[in-house]
């Protein structure tokens, strides 16, 4: 199984879109422009260290670079198997399984990043990252600190992050190095995330969630909170409230992913720890970062028949794949419309760039070969494949660009 995982708050850097301009996916930014009310662009092209640092910068540039990176392989036919994002990622991972619509998303990580700074401004707080201790001990450090620090991050094993006031974390930091700690590590952060600091932020965030409609994730989402994925949408406004004054159980997530015999990451946008968290802590695991488009091709081929990486995926998605499923691409730029007739209804495919309930439900049935899907401004779109219509990818009436998935199909393996 693929798992797709989404980095938070501190993988920005300035620049980190410019790859991304002239691709397709990149259309993602305006859109994410125009729901923020906020020039996007500028943060992920120009804004200097300092101003793209800001929480309420960062977090909304991460999650959107990370949207755009989703879409890129999901032109080529690449979905996860289960999802998982830490911190701000998770609101990427829902978007990526369903449960989140993008507007929504936006939407949401606005508020929280504009939240959380007012908290830090409010509640000033400092992060310190706590090698070589184990999770006990650590909690430990805290109690004995009386006030001021908690265990905000349990990253991998003997890597933890302690977060509080400057004063509480220091006194917790010295301690930790009573109990075995290696080093404590000062984290320049803007405030104590992930601690009970951030409770202004929790009650603000309440407000927005409560004007959203989580659907069901399609595939496992493994949150932060509790390590356990939850397949029922209704629970998400809850735990993404907790996550905010919670710790998150990152290393605890992925032993919940190798229960499920996943040994293949992929994360998803700018960064790289995550890739690195997933050797450390699960043994035999494949993992790679896409951040940039060359990286989208690299994973397609190591996705290939006979690569090490293909053992570890088993089934999965994609043109460019020797699997069960494929899709129909877009052969020029236009708007799309479906060829009537297909058959009856089926299943509603996912598009992460709409809400659940605004995807298109397409046709299912037995094509063949050459058989119309429809047409992109007139141009006729025929299927490479024989297999069964599971759905569209794309709105009838939406505006698509060539490459662009417009169907999914079920087809014999060769």
């Amino acid at each position: 199984m693929l798992v797709f995982t989404f980095p938070g708050q501190g993988s920005q850097r300035p620049g980190m879109g410019r790859d991304w301009v002239e691709h397709p996916s990149w259309e993602l930014v305006a859109t994410a422009s125009e729901i923020s009310d906020r020039d996007v662009a500028y943060l992920l092209l120009d804004a200097p260290k300092e101003e793209l640092t800001q929480t309420k910068n960062a977090q909304l540039a991460t999650f959107t670079l990370s949207l755009v990176v989703l879409d890129a392989l999901e032109r080529v036919g690449l979905e996860p198997g289960a999802c998982a994002g830490h911190s701000l990622g998770e609101y990427t991972a829902l978007v990526a399984s369903g449960a989140l619509g993008l507007d929504d998303g936006v939407r949401l990580v606005v508020e929280r990043g504009e939240a959380m700074q007012s908290a830090a401004e409010d509640h000033p707080g400092t992060m310190a990252a706590a090698l070589g201790i184990s999770d006990s001990d650590a909690e430990a450090a805290c109690m004995r600190a009386e006030e001021g620090a908690w265990v905000a991050n349990y990253n991998a094993p003997g890597q933890v992050v302690l977060a509080g006031t400057a004063d509480g974390v220091a006194r917790a930091g010295t301690i930790a190095k009573t109990l075995g700690a290696k080093k404590v590590m000062p984290i320049p952060v803007g405030g104590a995330f992930h601690s009970p600091l951030m409770a202004p932020a929790r009650d603000r965030l309440r407000k927005a969630l409560a004007e959203v409609s989580f659907a069901d994730p399609e595939v496992p989402v493994v949150a932060n909170v509790d390590a356990r994925a939850h397949p029922d949408g209704a629970e998400w406004s809850s735990l993404l409230s907790a996550q905010l004054t919670s710790p998150v159980r990152w290393h605890q997530s992925l032993a919940a992913f190798e229960a499920m015999e996943a040994r293949a990451y992929v994360e998803v946008g700018p960064g790289g720890v995550l890739v690195g968290l997933a050797r450390r802590i699960v043994g035999d695991a494949k993992a790679l970062v896409v951040a940039k488009p060359e990286d989208v091709d690299f994973l397609l081929g190591v996705l290939s028949d006979g690569s090490p990486l293909q053992a570890y995926v088993g089934s999965h998605s994609g043109e460019h794949t020797a699997m069960r499923e494929r899709v129909v691409p877009a052969p020029v730029n236009g708007v799309f419309d479906p060829a009537p007739g297909l058959g009856a209804p089926g299943p509603v495919a996912r598009n992460t760039r709409t809400a659940a309930t605004d995807v298109q439900p397409a046709p299912a049935g037995l094509v063949a070969t050459g058989d119309l899907i429809g047409t992109v401004s007139g141009v006729e779109v025929r299927t490479q494949f024989s297999g069964t219509l599971m759905g569209l990818l794309v709105l009838s009436g939406e505006r698509v660009t060539a490459g662009q998935p417009v169907a999914w199909l079920r087809v014999e393996p060769d």
